[in-house]
């Protein structure tokens, strides 16, 4: 690491030391100043783009240039004449200032160069060959060269710290805005403009009268010659891993069509090199565009979900296959119909295996510490579909349709060696469905009145099965040291006679729920309008499981439970349950700006219902909750603004925590509703800060958020060996946190450095066997970045991330402490190779442990014979040290705990690529 900083110094020293300041300020014919003027410097000698500014509200700019040179800087500005003049730069910093001339017949000096950033009212948009070199291959490679763009760590695009919720290709959607599959699969030689759209408006005729600032889109303009004609890229490849009898393939077809009046995209990939393009968990929160009408309103309702878990991340699997094909298009047989849709297919394999080590750190619970070592297999088969229809005949009224199905086909075996409950083999298969249709309509009085209904009805069919084989020794079970899942059986009231436990339960839960709201929108005078709005959000669910037992002759086994609640109440094996929600709303809100603030008061009256029924017995409760609401907001400038919010919301949960029978989450794990559990309310603060300045090319974002939870759902958790109870109640402690995060990046000539910052405070009270403790936990990361963007010579990008966790639990304190630094290097040699190549460094350490590290590093290599060329040819390297596992240390309430991830070997493939 310390040559890899060495080399950085001298590259921001080779690139800082040669450069002078160009400055003054830019101003119109009677010397007022030109806020937003474009001024672009052109090297003379090489004919290239040497820097670009953008004045600020007082008219002043700067460029970046090189000592001794000769540049030819125009400076432009909307409806004034442009000006052309030749600089010849020396040893020191240069003052000039400019003035701009009106010109009615506009006859503008003609620009040699695009601006790389320009701004027109909301919309940012990029000219993106000013930010590649030639190293680029995807949609997300140029992207995270733009200033002020990020990619997280989830592959979603992030603009001022807010997530983009909706991408378009030309002005149509792409898949209905999913950013991950555009910026995995767009080529990055058809990108010609990105339009970041700031304060977007799904609907016109809303969007002078509700606040959009949280909503961003981006806009992917094509380069000329891309409409008319289907353009992409076919690659195909293979290899050999390190097991004699596995050969890697991989063929992944990426083809797009776009005409003014239909687009289609057809995106597959087929590979096992461990390269997915949607994990199943993208799949499931696949929204296809969907909001719910009552997201505003102080109302959360959750309907569960109950389908199969999955991994977290692709990277904990030994072996992956993945199958993945998507089509998505757009037609619009005229202007005021729009038609589209999308059909996916998604099918992932995986091996896995981990190994892990608890140990709890109250002795007074009496758990044993515990090992385990878990292998599995995990298959998914994923479909979804969906239509949308847009019928907009007049700028006064537009209807919007949609329907989105969604299935799925999931399966994961898994074997558990336990040091404490033994080898156990365990079962989960899944084949839920879904279908969500939503119907909009917007209406346009006049001037002054609006009308907007929006409705949306979802039903959801889920399925899960799991079936779980045990040790058991009969002979034992009055011993002292009787098996260890004894105590549990005989609470489940299972056959203890057998050598084994067969153990199964079937679950099945249904769940219609319609959420409509009708909107009147009064426009009071320029400044002001009212929102009254009619709601209601109704509900139902039924639930149904059974516990039961296969015996060593096959017969069947319908076990009865001797565990009981709190109550004493005998609690059943088995659940059917129906449970009914209703919640109607009217909501009331003033909008009023003046001066630099605009600001939003609002209240919600709700009048709630909600029962249960189960095994005879009705629990029923009725009452009215009025939710108030706060907004306002500070433009300081176009481009900088301080936003404060509160809310209060009401939670409820779902079925199957109101279910009073047992449902297992896993053999280890057990969980018995309460019917009566109340709703939980939290209070909710906000106060967001974000600057964007193109004068000196910083971004700033910054994001406090405050939570309170009063009644909270929490859950008693009683301990049987290392099995775990679990029952829920309604807290009458509340809950607190509190987390901050924070952006700067600014832009240095060729060198663009970034610091984020997050802290994360929560106070949460537990209850483990009926014993109350405050969970306090504390944790802080810092994450310094610099990155090079120079067109002809390699690209440097330095990570840094510091993490410090501490956790206080009683008389149990503990810290993690994580350091990563991270590079990513790119060059582009002979204009023929492209190089590329990351690594990055992991190390953990506590103070209830050792120390843990681990690393990784990948590397590829192409040639293709110039920019234009049809084919490539590509050497790919996978975690090039070979890595078998990555490590992770990490606590909770009760216990420490630290794991082993077993992860995918070194993998070296050779790719054949075709653009079309």
């Amino acid at each position: 690491m310390k040559n890899i900083l060495t080399l950085l110094c001298l590259i921001i020293a080779s690139s800082s030391f040669a450069q002078i300041k160009m400055h003054g300020i830019v101003k119109d014919s009677i010397g007022a100043p030109l806020e937003l003027a474009n001024i672009i410097a052109i090297n003379k000698e090489s004919n290239t783009l040497e820097s670009y500014a953008i004045s600020d509200a007082n008219g002043k700019y700067m460029l970046s240039l090189g000592k001794n040179g000769t540049y030819n800087v125009q400076v432009s500005y909307i409806g004034l004449k442009s000006v052309d003049e030749t600089i010849e730069t020396k040893e020191e910093d240069i003052t000039k200032n400019f003035s701009l001339l009106s010109d009615n017949s506009l006859d503008a000096v003609e620009l040699t160069y695009e601006m790389p950033v320009t701004i027109k009212g909301d919309t940012l948009i990029y000219n993106a060959d000013s930010f590649k070199n030639g190293t680029e291959r995807k949609l997300e490679d140029v992207l995270k060269k733009l200033p002020g763009v990020e990619i997280n760590a989830d592959g979603q695009i992030e603009v001022e710290g807010k997530v983009v919720n909706k991408l378009m290709v030309n002005g149509k959607d792409f898949f209905d805005g999913d950013s991950k599959l555009a910026t995995k699969n767009i080529p990055s030689n058809a990108v010609d403009k990105v339009q970041v759209l700031r304060n977007y408006a799904e609907v016109g005729q809303l969007s002078g009268v509700q606040n959009n600032q949280d909503n961003v889109a981006i806009n992917i303009r094509l380069k000329e010659g891309k409409e008319n004609f289907w353009f992409g890229n076919v690659t195909a490849g293979g290899g050999v891993a390190p097991s004699p009898n596995d050969e890697l393939y991989l063929v992944q077809p990426k083809l797009f069509y776009y005409s003014p009046d239909y687009s289609i995209n057809v995106i597959g990939d087929l590979n096992n090199t461990g390269e997915v393009a949607l994990t199943g968990r993208d799949i499931r929160n696949f929204g296809g565009g969907f909001r719910r009408p009552s997201n505003s309103s102080g109302t959360s309702i959750n309907l569960g979900d109950n389908g199969l878990r999955g991994l977290t991340s692709l990277s904990d699997a030994q072996s992956i296959q993945s199958k993945l094909g998507a089509l998505n298009f757009s037609y619009s047989p005229n202007k005021a119909l729009d038609l589209s849709g999308f059909v996916i297919y998604n099918s992932n394999r995986l091996n896995t295996r981990q190994e892990s080590f608890v140990r709890y750190t109250n002795p007074e619970l009496g758990i044993p510490d515990e090992e385990t070592v878990q292998t599995g297999k995990e298959a998914t088969n994923q479909g979804l579909a969906k239509f949308s229809a847009r019928y907009k005949p007049n700028a006064n009224n537009q209807l919007d349709y949609d329907i989105l199905g969604r299935i799925s086909d999931d399966s994961e075996v898994n074997n558990e060696y336990s040091s404490v409950i033994g080898n156990t083999n365990q079962l989960n298969e899944a084949k839920p469905f879904s279908i969500n249709q939503n119907v909009n309509y917007y209406y346009t009085l006049n001037d002054n009145n609006i009308f907007a209904f929006e409705a949306q009805h979802l039903f959801k069919d889920e399925d899960p099965f799991y079936n779980a084989l045990l040790v058991n020794d009969p002979t034992n079970n009055d011993d002292a040291d009787r098996d260890a899942f004894d105590n549990t059986a005989e609470g489940l009231g299972l056959d203890r006679t057998q050598f084994g436990y067969d153990l199964n339960q079937d679950r099945r839960i249904k769940s219609n729920q319609l959420d409509a709201k009708l909107d009147y929108y009064n426009i009071l005078n320029s400044k002001s309008n009212i929102n009254l709005t009619l709601g209601t959000i109704l509900s139902t669910q039924k639930f149904n499981s059974n516990i039961f037992q296969f015996l060593d002759d096959g017969t069947f086994y319908d076990p009865t439970a001797n565990l009981t609640n709190a109550d004493g109440d005998l609690l059943r094996n088995e659940n059917d349950i129906e449970y009914n929600f209703s919640d109607v709303y009217l909501g009331v809100h003033y909008r009023l700006k003046t001066g630099k603030f605009t600001i939003t008061p609002g209240f919600s009256v709700h009048a709630y219902g909600n029962k249960n029924t189960q095994f005879g017995e009705t629990y029923e409760d009725n009452f009215f909750k009025i939710l108030p609401d706060f907004e306002t907001q500070i433009q300081f400038k176009k481009s900088e603004s301080l936003t404060f919010r509160y809310n209060m919301q009401n939670s409820f949960t779902d079925v199957t925590s109101l279910a009073e029978g047992l449902v297992m989450n896993n053999y280890n794990s057990i969980q018995y509703g309460e019917p009566e559990l109340q709703n939980a309310l939290s209070h909710n603060l906000s106060l967001r800060y974000f600057s964007f300045n193109l004068f000196n090319y910083t971004n700033v974002f910054a994001m406090l958020n405050y939570n309170k939870n009063i009644d909270q759902i929490r859950s008693v958790t009683n301990f049987d060996n290392v099995i775990r109870t679990n029952t829920y109640f309604n807290s009458n402690f509340a809950d607190e946190s509190v987390n901050f995060f924070g952006r700067v990046q600014r832009t240095y000539g060729k060198l663009r450095a970034s610091l984020g910052v997050n802290y994360n405070y929560s106070k949460n009270n537990q209850f483990i066997q009926d014993i109350r403790s405050v969970n306090e936990s504390f944790s802080q990361s810092y994450t310094p970045e610099l990155r090079t963007n120079f067109r002809e010579a390699p690209n440097v990008s330095l990570k840094y991330q510091y993490r410090v966790s501490n956790t206080n639990q009683g008389a149990n304190d503990t810290q993690f402490i994580t350091n990563a630094p991270s590079i990513e290097f790119d060059a582009y040699i002979w204009d023929a190779l492209t190089f590329r190549t990351d690594y990055s460094y992991t190390k953990q350490s506590s103070n209830v442990g050792p120390s843990d590290s681990y690393q990784t590093w990948n590397a590829n290599l192409s040639y293709r014979k110039d920019k234009d060329a049809k084919w490539e040819y590509e050497l790919r390297a996978s975690n090039l040290l070979n890595i078998d596992s990555n490590l992770n240390n990490g606590s909770n309430n009760i216990s420490v705990y630290s794991s082993e991830t077993f992860v995918l070997p070194r993998f070296i493939t050779f790719r054949l690529t075709y653009t079309l």
